[in-house]
């Protein structure tokens, strides 16, 4: 948790009872738009009977395969599904061999943790030019694509010419895809790479983060040593079911892409309307400025409403998508009586 006066808040989104917990006269249930999941989720009914058995190798093998056919990944030899993609993030300081790491920031702050906890001093680039100079020093280098939270977007073309770079050097690249399932810029289908590893999240695109499942695509010396620290039954026997349905049903993921598009352009036109600058943008999210940014994020959570709030920046706020039309028109209400305070 962060203190910012009186507030506390979360370095995370999604963690609205510990920030509403400051809020105890806000109406419920609260409406939750700090994070970028996706609010339409898969449709998926766990089967109790299923958890009374371990997790079976046949199963792991199958959802590595349709994921790494979900992805464009030549085999299924260059995946494998952890319990979420965040503790895949922990675990690269501990598999990559490199001297230095490099995040091109401002990004979120889970890569970051990562690497100190592992002992490293962590280097930051705003720049890509200063990017490309890191990655020819043989060390890491970190590019979220479509950035978090800003939703820079880096071609395909520019990251596998780094990707080469960082090859030469003795380096990696290593590519956050967590928002990129509905968007076109992929370096998924480059692999085996030997200076590529990419991460992909399945609890943000289907929305259902509970579940808990991840995966990372990378060199098959990089995926075995993964796996190794992984171990049997990493991935529970629901995350594996729906894993499998989820991402071989390419007709439910068309109508989630096109909806979140239709969305986030109507998010835009609502956010524009009530004196707010938009000024990052990804499918599920859109980073909004206003010079009173800090004051709106607190009158929203006296509203029930939870929005994204950034250590040192205070002029910006993420917003996620309301998964139904009554959430849309709380948010309209509360942004609306908050411009008429102006």
């Amino acid at each position: 948790m962060k203190r910012d006066g009186e507030t506390m808040f979360p370095v995370h989104g999604g963690q609205i009872r510990r920030i509403m917990e400051q809020f105890p006269d806000a109406p419920q249930p609260y409406l939750d738009l700090s994070t970028g999941i996706s609010p339409f989720a898969y449709p998926f009914i766990p089967d109790a009977m299923k958890l009374r058995a371990l997790p079976q190798p046949h199963e792991e093998y199958a959802v590595m395969q349709v994921a790494a056919t979900a992805y464009g990944v030549a085999d299924s030899a260059y995946v494998v599904a952890g319990p979420g993609t965040q503790i895949l993030i922990n675990l690269l300081p501990l598999v990559l061999s490199v001297r230095s790491i490099t995040i091109w920031g401002p990004t979120y702050s889970g890569h970051e943790r990562a690497w100190q906890r592992a002992g490293y001093v962590v280097q930051h680039v705003e720049t890509s030019a200063a990017c490309e100079a890191a990655m020819r020093c043989g060390g890491a280098v970190v590019v979220v694509n479509p950035n978090n939270p800003d939703g820079r977007l880096v071609s395909k073309a520019r990251l596998a010419r780094w990707a080469d770079l960082c090859a030469e050097a003795g380096g990696v690249l290593i590519v956050d895809e967590a928002f990129a399932d509905f968007c076109d810029e992929t370096v998924a289908s480059l692999l085996p790479h030997e200076g590529l590893v990419v991460l992909r999240s399945f609890g943000k695109t289907y929305g259902l983060p509970g579940v808990r499942l991840g995966f990372a695509l990378g060199s098959r010396s990089e995926i075995t040593r993964l796996r190794g620290i992984l171990g049997e039954w990493a991935v529970s026997v629901d995350a594996l079911e729906v894993g499998c349905a989820a991402l071989s049903d390419v007709g439910w993921y068309q109508q989630a892409r096109e909806r979140a598009w239709v969305d986030t352009r109507r998010l835009s036109v609502m956010l524009e309307q009530y004196g707010m600058e938009v000024i990052g943008q990804a499918p599920l999210f859109r980073l909004a400025r206003h010079d009173q940014a800090q004051c709106l994020w607190h009158f929203l959570c006296e509203n029930g409403v939870v929005t994204r709030r950034f250590d040192g920046r205070d002029d910006v706020l993420r917003f996620g998508l309301p998964a139904e039309e009554a959430g849309w028109k709380r948010l309209e209400k509360a942004l609306k009586q908050w411009n008429s305070r102006l």
